[in-house]
């Protein structure tokens, strides 16, 4: 047995460090070995939940947003919402609304992103599109879609761009990568196709930004507010309740700053919409089928030993939490529920507040617990309380040498739904879709897999998880046009309403409450929990995806979605892994969201 060690794991949100044990295959003349068993490690220290006890909970959001540089809006909506559930707030249609609106541009923009400038590269061979033609570019292009830069002159200065990128001595992210693994298999015009795209999209999404600037006042961080929306909707010079309240000096100190929405950001906002659905239409959709055609099935003769629609499912649970709320607050676009074994007909309830449901474990993770490093915590009643038992950084922390996976291994909890690691994400909520009864989601995997010539297994594989994440983008760019078309609706009938104040005041609130706030991130299943005493947050902690998907194995051995995924791989050269890459960006890891550091200079 050997391993394989890849730290960091780049083009991801963080530090992620994996490892895998290899065995040889007997007779086995094309690969170096198959992946017995694999280690997530989380290298960063989690302590975010720390400060936040003693906080005034309306300013909560302000700080969970600065978990992530990229998942800011997410946490600010599960900070709100957990203050929501507390003091049972209910929010005008209007708020429902915006941030429908706001989640599910971050969904777009969040999806294209992470296809292009994380993903892309690890079936996308850069360097040989220096060989292509332009004019096979070209054709390919036109044969894909409609969209617009097709011709022979753009693709050679596209080509031309990349040679004097990669001839100035500076290549930047191209230059720590895999380029020449004989398991790329896309040809050169092909991958010469996608560099242009990955610099297209560069431009686009500085566009599509502009959406959360105009309900948010910004990108990142938006501006967020318990009841709300921070943002006064304005029809012609009249203004209705918002955010602002009764005390403009208090909304300012706590919501940092008000944005007004008029006419003219509206159809801002529109024409953001418009922006994010031709280009999932007429780039992300076809480039996703043009890699799935080309890395379906056992291609051994280019060097690639793996069928990636066979391999890299892992658990075959999943899970979801409601969101996208309808008009009224009533019906959810992503239900919620669990499935087990890959079973779509038995959707099962998912409770986040139960004890015996939501659990996490510390078992192999640098925290202990006061009850015991092997007995699980529900959230509200989590402890971070960080015990770190691995190597010191003058030992050489990173060498696999010194890291014992049969003991505390990550900075990551592991948290479990009754008892089994699940996953979530893009492929969990396409899949909880469908047992739902969606019907869009049931025709969008249908005439996927029958243009692909796929069966329905192929689904819960590496490829698959691409295929889901990528095509529930279909389904929220989608969505967009009937929020907004919502939103005007009310706007025109005068209703302006986005804040509810009725219980802004703390005087107000029991003396002792607690809630928990959901939302289905792009990555997958997000909760905070928030306990709060006479006014001030007593207790506070998140659960995010990538604790879910990222998480090192339980009490019981059973090892997260992402270790257990990578079991099966077959890996040609130890020394180049990109076998294990393609599988561990499936999950689009944010580790900054999993773990913390928070440092006090004395």
């Amino acid at each position: 047995m050997e391993k394989i060690v890849v730290d960091p794991v780049t083009r991801i949100e963080g530090h992620l460090r994996m490892e895998a044990e290899v065995e040889a295959l007997p007779n086995d003349v094309h690969g170096y070995g198959e992946v017995t068993r694999a280690s997530s490690a989380g290298t960063m220290v989690r302590g975010i939940e720390t400060i936040m006890r003693g906080r005034d909970p309306r300013e909560a959001w302000a700080f969970t947003q600065r978990i992530c540089g990229v998942c800011t809006l997410v946490h600010g909506l599960a900070t709100v919402r957990a203050v929501e559930d507390a003091l049972n707030y209910q929010l005008p249609e209007n708020a429902h609304l915006i941030r429908n609106l706001m989640l599910g541009a971050q969904y777009v923009h969040d999806h294209v992103m992470h296809f292009y400038h994380l993903h892309a590269m690890d079936w996308v061979d850069i360097v040989s599109a220096l060989d292509a033609s332009p004019a096979d570019a070209a054709n390919l292009q036109r044969s894909l879609s409609d969209w617009p830069n097709c011709s022979i002159e753009y693709f050679t200065r596209v080509q031309q761009k990349l040679k004097a990128f990669l001839e100035s001595g500076q290549p930047g992210i191209f230059g720590n990568a895999y380029w020449g693994h004989p398991a790329y298999r896309l040809p050169a015009h092909a991958n010469l196709v996608f560099f242009a795209h990955y610099l297209e999209v560069l431009d686009w999404q500085r566009q599509v930004v502009k959406l959360h600037a105009v309900f948010g006042g910004r990108n990142p961080h938006p501006n967020m507010v318990v009841g709300g929306m921070a943002c006064a909707i304005s029809a012609r010079g009249n203004n209705r309740k918002s955010a602002a309240g009764k005390d403009n000096r208090s909304s300012h100190a706590l919501f940092g700053g008000l944005t007004a929405v008029d006419w003219n950001g509206l159809e801002t906002v529109r024409t953001v919409i418009g922006q994010m659905q031709s280009l999932v239409d007429q780039l992300f959709i076809p480039d996703t089928m043009l890699i799935a055609d080309y890395y379906k099935g056992y291609r051994p003769d280019t060097g690639d030993l793996n069928d990636w629609t066979s391999v890299g499912e892992g658990l075959g649970n999943f899970m979801t939490f409601a969101d996208f709320p309808g008009t009224g607050a009533t019906g959810m676009l992503v239900p919620q529920g669990a499935l087990l074994d890959r079973d779509l007909s038995t959707l099962y309830p998912v409770d986040p507040q139960a004890p015996e449901q939501i659990q996490e474990y510390v078992s192999h993770s640098w925290y202990d617990y006061s009850v015991g490093k092997h007995v699980p915590l529900h959230p509200y009643d989590g402890e971070t309380c960080p015990n770190y038992t691995g190597p010191s950084a003058a030992d050489g922390a990173y060498s696999d040498e010194h890291f014992d996976v049969d003991a505390s291994y990550s900075w990551i909890k592991a948290p479990r739904w009754n008892g089994k690691p699940m996953e979530t994400g893009p492929l969990a909520r396409l899949n909880v879709m469908m047992a739902s009864g969606n019907q869009q989601a049931l025709d969008l995997v249908d005439d996927t897999l029958m243009h692909l010539d796929l069966e329905m297994s192929a689904l819960y594989s590496t490829l698959g998880r691409t295929l889901a994440r990528n095509l529930e983008t279909s389904i929220f760019s989608n969505a967009l046009h009937g929020w907004y078309d919502c939103l005007v609706n009310n706007i025109e009938s005068g209703d302006l309403d986005t804040f509810n104040d009725e219980y802004w005041d703390p005087l107000s609130w029991p003396g002792e409450a607690r809630g928990v706030g959901l939302v289905e991130a792009p990555r997958g299943a997000l909760s905070h929990y928030i306990k709060i005493e006479n006014g001030k947050i007593s207790n506070y902690q998140a659960v995010v995806p990538t604790t879910w998907n990222g998480s090192p194995r339980d009490a019981s051995g059973q090892g997260g979605a992402m270790e257990q995924a990578l079991v099966k791989h077959r890996v040609f050269d130890k020394e180049q892994p990109l076998e294990l890459l393609r599988t561990i960006h499936t999950f689009d890891p944010c580790i900054a969201c999993a773990v913390h550091l928070a440092e006090v200079k004395k």
